[in-house]
């Protein structure tokens, strides 16, 4: 997707697990580092993720 410009939206955790490849506890887990973006309360159940912010993670660690 490199030179696309790709509008931003909410991710729920199983696109967040296929995108990334990792588990939920190491998503969970890498967040209580810091080491992978933070989840948006979008309700009192509920959490997702910006698309762009998951992106940015995964491409920092292609390189």
């Amino acid at each position: 997707m490199a030179g696309v410009l790709e509008e931003d939206r909410l991710i729920r955790l199983p696109e967040v697990l296929r995108l990334t490849g990792m588990c939920r506890s190491a998503v969970y887990n890498q967040m209580a580092r810091g080491q992978f973006p933070r989840s948006v309360k979008i309700g009192p159940r509920a959490a997702s993720w910006s698309v762009k912010e998951v992106h940015a993670w995964i491409a920092q660690r292609v390189v």
